[in-house]
């Protein structure tokens, strides 16, 4: 693989936590906490706690990995070295592709809350979608320093504002809620796990952009095990306080956020609820825009690509080239949706599959790579062992990476034939 982004600024730990969280802490903490009580009831806090638990493995996996790697092509750059260049391309692209549909539907998710909590309607929405993706865009155009600055306060305000409404909602918790503590078995806590392992995707994006960390061998794994305490305590504590106030069952386990924050703050959180949404759903957009826009720059380096994605800003050293390719395909797939050709409900399952054989494939990858280190195999074991556990519920979404492994062999014979005269 070609030299990857020249390196021209420098984020510290405390720049890199709120890079962490926010590429994790995403729309899944809008949903999840009222569907897996719903799924499992009380006993669904066991499920955050194995799943929060077993989190760490898998950041420290990709930490490791980008320790030793540091490459704008991530998980992709790991895989070629591991095995080759085609192997390596193709989960480029499964991870790119992925993050062509995983940001505009982020951010269709938040502006679809923001708009109903201001009143806004379906024009609003895509006003406020449209904003959301700009800002994704213009922080990454503009370089590291200043991506790794706004989500530090995007991250900051989400942080505030989930303590607040758990710390608000505490009047409201009644222990008779947490009785019977187990009301479908055990089995229901294994699927509410599985639920939950959406929330504690997002660690393989930043292995994109540790060549731009000021010191990554020290950071990484730093960044990692503080970033993972602090998301799986919001998740906890969201979780337990919209257990304990009974914000969960029918039609209200998927705004159960919302429902927590009203209790928290009254009337005055409706608009609460539309602002924390704006920023949950920003932060990972712009971790997923950062990341993607570094490996279309590596993957066209590579020659798997357009040349036109390897352009750099001639000033902020950016991938330009892959930025804009990235900000017509969300403008793209925002078409596509308002032509109602795919609903929202398609387009947030047709990513899972690909960006789960992606970290599976960083995962299988590392097992290779750090043979000389018994911390970085087992992590790397664990986390491939769970990842192909996931897969294997994705359920229809594993047409996608067939069609894609499809279209890649039939790329790469048709590059091997020679021309003819």
């Amino acid at each position: 693989m070609q030299p990857s982004i020249p390196k021209t600024a420098s984020l510290s730990l405390w720049q890199i936590i709120p890079l962490y969280i926010g590429s994790v802490l995403g729309s899944g903490i809008l949903l999840l906490p009222g569907l897996t009580a719903d799924s499992a009831g009380p006993a669904s806090i066991l499920a955050w706690v194995l799943m929060s638990i077993l989190a760490i493995p898998m950041a420290l996996s990709m930490g490791f990995l980008s320790v030793r790697f540091p490459h704008a092509g991530g998980v992709s750059y790991y895989v070629t070295r591991a095995w080759n260049a085609d192997i390596g391309m193709l989960v480029g692209w499964f991870f790119l592709l992925s993050a062509i549909m995983a940001v505009p539907v982020i951010a269709l998710t938040g502006a679809g809350y923001a708009a109903m909590a201001f009143g806004l309607g379906e024009t609003g929405r895509m006003i406020i979608t449209g904003i959301i993706i700009f800002t994704a865009v213009g922080t990454n155009f503009f370089g590291m320093r200043l991506t790794g600055g706004v989500q530090m306060v995007v991250v900051t305000a989400t942080i505030a504002i989930l303590i607040g409404a758990v710390a608000g909602s505490i009047h409201a918790i009644d222990p008779v809620n947490f009785v019977p503590f187990m009301p479908h078995g055990w089995t229901s806590v294994g699927h509410a796990a599985t639920l939950i392992f959406w929330c504690f995707l997002g660690w393989e994006a930043i292995s994109h952009l540790t060549e731009e960390f000021e010191d990554p061998g020290r950071d990484v794994v730093r960044g990692t095990i503080i970033a993972s305490v602090i998301i799986s305590i919001l998740y906890l504590a969201t979780a337990c306080a919209v257990i304990g106030t009974g914000s969960y069952g029918p039609g209200v386990s998927e705004v159960s956020l919302i429902h927590l924050i009203h209790l928290s703050f009254g009337m005055p959180g409706v608009i609460i609820a539309g602002i924390i949404t704006l920023f949950i759903t920003t932060a990972p957009a712009i971790a997923y825009t950062g990341a993607a826009g570094r490996l279309a720059y590596a993957i066209s380096r590579a020659g798997y690509a357009p040349r036109q994605f390897s352009l750099l800003h001639s000033i902020h050293q950016t991938p330009v080239g892959g930025l804009v390719f990235l900000f017509f395909c969300f403008c793209l797939i925002l078409g596509i949706y308002l032509s109602g050709i795919i609903s929202i409900d398609v387009l947030i399952q047709i990513p899972n599959a690909t960006f789960i054989l992606t970290y599976s494939a960083g995962c299988a990858a590392g097992l290779i790579l750090m043979k000389d280190s018994r911390a970085g195999m087992i992590v790397s074991a664990i986390s491939l062992l769970l990842t192909l556990v996931i897969f294997c519920f994705t359920g229809w979404a594993m047409i996608w990476p067939i069609i894609l492994v499809i279209i890649w062999v039939i790329y790469l014979k048709s590059r091997c034939q020679p021309s003819s005269v």
